[in-house]
Formats: C-alpha cells, structure tokens, sequence
C-alpha cells in the first residue's frame, strides 16, 4: 500500500530540533484501519518513503490523532530541503 503526503514540514525541539511532515487527517484515518496489520509496537509504523531521488526507510509516529514522517538531516540535505519548503513524500508500507 502506498500513501502520497504533501505539506509543509513542523519542527520538534526537543533535546535536538527534530523535523516531521504530517499526514492529513484523512490519510490518517486510513493508517488508523491498518495499523493492526502494520505495526511492529508502540503505535509506530513501518514504511520506506521516497523524497525527491532519495529513498529512506522510518517509522511513522503517531501524534495528536495524524501520524509524522520524520525527516532526518541527511535526508533534507540530500534533497536541499528547507524548513519553510513544502514537500511531497511518497509513502510506502509493508503490509504483515
């Protein structure tokens, strides 16, 4: 299965400034259905995502009802991605 998310990236500051894309609320309803057959724990998911030519592999993180793609920084970097840019990730899950 696979999910296009586009948006504009939100920062976490925590200990070390964390940058995430959010699924829209519809998007995320739809992981809600599946998440029995695509989580490994914790409420996380699985995936491979693929940002412009650079493919990765997270874990989705659940958070105030959506779910957040993290974007480490080799990944924006490889892509020059910038905080206030909007971004498209394709986001493809491992069905159990």
């Amino acid at each position: 299965m696979e999910i296009v998310v586009t948006g504009h990236l939100v920062e976490w500051r925590g200990p070390s400034p964390f940058w995430f894309l959010p699924f829209s609320e519809d998007d995320s309803a739809i992981v809600d259905e599946l998440k029995p057959m695509l989580t490994y724990g914790w409420g996380c998911i699985p995936v491979t995502c693929r940002l412009g030519t650079t493919e990765f592999t997270t874990s989705l993180m659940p958070r105030e009802g959506r779910y957040l793609i993290p974007l480490k920084g080799a990944v924006r970097a490889a892509e020059g991605i910038t905080p206030e840019a909007q971004v498209t990730v394709r986001v493809t899950f491992a069905m159990r």
